[in-house]
């Protein structure tokens, strides 16, 4: 491989640079992603089109330079493999017109195969096949809560109260929906590894909105079971968005790496878990600032996690409507940085 240094990186090894990607990378930041998605009538086609989507996951690799691909898709891939398709309304986000309410809504879903998921599996073989091993191919599934969250909800929201009542309400068929989710989610997750994806990054992108218990008791231990399967296969990345309460619990996941936001500290980060490789967390709104100001934010950034054992990225999505130059800037400071 021409370029593995987030493999390196995930698996704790020594590394001559920082490596860099960013969550969000193939989007419509890129007018080469923006150009694509006019030529399709809706998100789920694109997604669902195997060459579109691997020119998707290319572009950003070659504009914008990044040390890894990731896999052009959705984590709602998830439900809709199991029974209960959505709509991705342009400007509001996704939308479910049947949600999850009673047990013989659990009931009705399946466990989802290759055959609902072919499509991510034919573009990541497209892409593995185009790369030509420039760079590492990531894939990515959603955790069991945050995938809980859009089924029982419909949704996004800003309370996700109707998903959390289920937990105070009814916990036994909360986990009985969420250990159908997670097995689907193992089986999706080792299909793309199959299909050539060499390293996969789990997004609880709503564990933020749980309290300690709730937590660990309907996120964590559940994005464990996944830890434990695919952490045979190939280096686990867990990005629990707004969870660094946990992070003493999050240190005992069986996974390489941690994804952090930017509400975490990096040097507490590195104390708790001091065995893990390090990822995040700049703030992406420091991207609408000067170029001074990014440098300034990633040398700090870099100072404070250190060279070895660490991944750069933003602590979240980049946001659409940052400029292509901001990005290029993030991305050279990590790559020109110097102790």
């Amino acid at each position: 491989m021409q370029n593995d240094l987030l493999l390196k990186a995930a698996r704790g090894e020594k590394t001559e640079r920082v490596p860099v990607w960013l969550m969000r990378q193939a989007g419509r930041i890129l007018p080469g992603y923006r150009k694509i998605r006019a030529s399709v009538s809706d998100f789920t086609e694109l997604v669902k089109t195997p060459e579109l989507a691997c020119e998707a996951t290319l572009e950003p690799v070659n504009v914008l330079g990044v040390d890894a691909a990731i896999i052009f898709s959705d984590i709602l891939v998830i439900p809709e493999a199991m029974g209960l398709p959505y709509q991705m309304i342009e400007s509001k986000g996704p939308h479910f017109e049947k949600t999850i309410k009673t047990e013989k809504d659990i009931d009705a879903l399946r466990i989802g195969t290759i055959a609902d998921w072919e499509y991510v599996c034919n573009a990541i073989k497209i892409t593995k096949k185009e790369l030509a091993g420039k760079v590492p191919l990531i894939g990515f599934a959603g955790s069991p809560w945050t995938i809980f969250a859009y089924m029982t909800e419909g949704s996004g929201s800003k309370t996700f109260s109707v998903a959390k009542r289920m937990l105070y309400s009814n916990p036994a068929m909360a986990h009985r929906l969420l250990d159908k989710i997670t097995q689907t989610t193992i089986q999706y997750l080792k299909d793309q590894v199959s299909a050539g994806a060499q390293i996969v990054q789990i997004f609880d992108s709503w564990g933020g909105i749980l309290g300690v218990d709730t937590y660990n008791e309907f996120s964590l231990k559940y994005i464990a079971r996944i830890c434990d399967e695919l952490s045979k296969l190939v280096p686990v990345i867990a990005f629990p968005k707004g969870a660094f309460f946990a992070a003493h619990d999050i240190a005992k996941l069986n996974c390489r790496a941690i994804g952090l936001d930017w509400t975490a500290s990096p040097k507490e980060a590195r104390t708790i878990l001091k065995n893990k490789t390090l990822q995040g967390n700049l703030d992406p709104c420091v991207l609408y600032a000067d170029k001074a100001v990014i440098r300034k934010a990633v040398n700090a950034m870099i100072n404070e996690f250190g060279t070895q054992n660490y991944i750069a990225n933003l602590g979240h999505g980049v946001y659409p409507d940052t400029q292509v130059d901001s990005v290029k800037h993030f991305i050279e400071a990590v790559k020109e940085y110097k102790a």
